[in-house]
């Protein structure tokens, strides 16, 4: 492909077609995964942080506007309970929602909590006085034609978060309070839009970095969801390009291709005669993998930002900021550094546990049964059952054993009760037909606990597979001890997995030895 240009999505499909396309992520919390070589035109997470190799000469400025939506059970100014996805369309409305006239705002304090905690999570200064200020723009899908947020005064300023392969945390310039607006669906069939107020008045923040980004693969790094990204490309040694806002992009690899797009978009416009990039809004087209005009860039003067004269200021007392510093939960980045140093699991083995949910669910199971058992000997089991819920296509959220079971089936396989072998079967069992029983009862109801044999009964066992394998049994004489375990093998078959396999080692070492 080299000397070529292809656009992203064609490339992308011929890729997946040829066999040589890798599903690539990456979070907070893990590292890149591995990949395959690409052309410098496509962006995977992965590639070095230093966009020098792609667009040598060029400088890239990225800032990212992050929308997230609060888990508050009502929403940011009226009582109106958060909607869900799937729930029937305008079920979850109050009047303020649908901007009835002379209906007000009340501000709900548990999403001011939930904010603070986002606040302290990111290591910002929070605010003693914030305010509340109104947005103004026309669009459907915003009843009162106004957005309240916190432009002037937003509730927390000057945070950081840090991300693995930077050296320089990314800074956080601030996080402000501000409502959703209305989902809006256009019909292309009858040519009419839909409008669903469930989501007006959600809970948001919006979390807005400083341009310290420097190519798409930081950008992924950071991660995010739902967010808007700013872009300026600029000739090294030069001042920074016009700023161009890339809208509604709801997924890392969205946002790379995008940025990838505008950076490619923006240099070429700056290598033209006239080399102008004009400041506006753009969208990205997702089956074409290109942005496209909006509208021209608004600044504050076009939203007539006004504070809001229905809220008062948002006082935040250091009682309030302390109450909340104690009901922190650990942090993602504070159950990694756990993970590593108290269990002294590898960076591969904490990166499953974190990507198997992002609720945090999985390190929880793995701390439950850590107390009932070796790291060593879970961890076996761990993969086992992680890979068994893959091939099953289930998620760990739907993983039907509890840790009590599973933490007495790495005790039975560690103790000996029963083989390796016969604990995967067990865990394949317990997936396919989950149940109240212990593991111990399943084990001993599939007849899978290791037999107490007589010396005997082993040495027979043993004499049998020596004398069914005779070329085996002639190499392991000639120093070929890798050939033992075919014959360790025979000895468990002939057992159905029940006879003692350190026991049937001992015993087959000596009975060789012997002839």
């Amino acid at each position: 492909m080299s000397g070529k240009t292809l656009p992203y999505k064609k490339w992308l499909d011929s890729s997946r077609r040829n066999g040589c396309w890798y599903t690539v992520g990456a979070s907070i919390f893990g590292g890149p995964r591995a990949f395959n070589d690409f052309p410098k035109d496509v962006c995977l997470v992965g590639c070095p942080f230093d966009p020098g190799w792609r667009w040598p000469g060029w400088q890239v400025i990225i800032g990212i506007e992050t929308h997230a939506q609060l888990k508050a059970r009502q929403k940011l100014f009226s009582n109106s309970l958060t909607s869900s996805l799937g729930e029937e369309p305008n079920t979850h409305v109050s009047p303020f929602d649908a901007a009835f006239p002379g209906t007000l705002p009340n501000l709900n304090q548990n999403c001011v909590d939930i904010a603070l905690r986002t606040a302290i999570a990111l290591n910002c200064n929070i605010q003693p006085r914030s305010s509340f200020d109104r947005k103004h723009y026309f669009y459907s899908d915003l009843p009162t034609g106004y957005q309240i947020t916190q432009h002037y005064a937003p509730i927390a300023l000057n945070g950081y978060l840090c991300i693995p392969g930077r050296d320089s945390p990314i800074r956080i310039k601030q996080i402000q309070l501000e409502q959703d607006t209305a989902k809006s669906t256009f019909n292309p069939r009858t040519r009419t839009s839909s409008i669903d107020l469930n989501r007006a008045g959600a809970a948001l923040v919006e979390i807005v970095t400083e341009p310290d980004l420097r190519s798409p693969e930081e950008a992924g790094a950071y991660g995010s969801l739902r967010c808007d990204v700013n872009v300026s490309v600029n000739p090294i040694g030069k001042p920074w390009g016009t700023r161009c806002e890339i809208k509604n992009l709801n997924s890392v690899k969205f946002m790379q291709a995008a940025i990838i797009h505008e950076i490619d978009r923006q240099r070429a416009l700056l290598s033209a005669d006239d080399g102008f990039v004009p400041q506006e809004t753009r969208g990205f087209n997702q089956d074409t993998f290109e942005t496209f005009a909006l509208r021209s860039k608004e600044d504050a003067p076009d939203y007539r930002y006004m504070p809001d004269p229905n809220l008062g200021f948002l006082t935040i007392t250091p009682e309030r900021i302390e109450k909340t510093v104690h009901t922190m939960p650990e942090l993602p980045w504070e159950t990694r550094k756990r993970l590593l140093e108290a269990y002294k699991l590898s960076e591969q083995d904490v990166d499953v546990l974190f990507n198997l949910d992002i609720g945090g669910g999985a390190v929880t199971y793995f701390d439950r049964i850590r107390g009932l058992c070796s790291t060593g000997a879970l961890l076996l089991m761990v993969h086992e059952l992680v890979g068994r819920l893959h091939t099953s296509k289930l998620t760990f959220a739907d993983n039907p054993i509890s840790t009590a079971q599973l933490g007495e089936l790495v005790d039975l396989v560690q103790n000996g009760s029963i083989t390796g072998t016969s604990g995967k079967l067990l865990l394949r069992k317990m997936l396919a037909e989950p149940n109240e029983e212990t593991t111990t009862e399943r084990a001993r109801a599939l007849s899978l606990l290791v037999e107490s044999s007589s010396d005997d009964e082993t040495a027979a066992l043993c004499a049998a597979a020596i004398a069914a394998l005779p070329n085996e049994a002639a190499a392991y004489r000639k120093g070929h001890e890798n050939v033992l375990n075919k014959i360790l093998g025979r000895v468990m078959k002939e057992s159905r997995g029940r006879a003692d396999s350190k026991r049937v080692k001992e015993c087959l070492i000596s009975q060789l030895k012997e002839q």
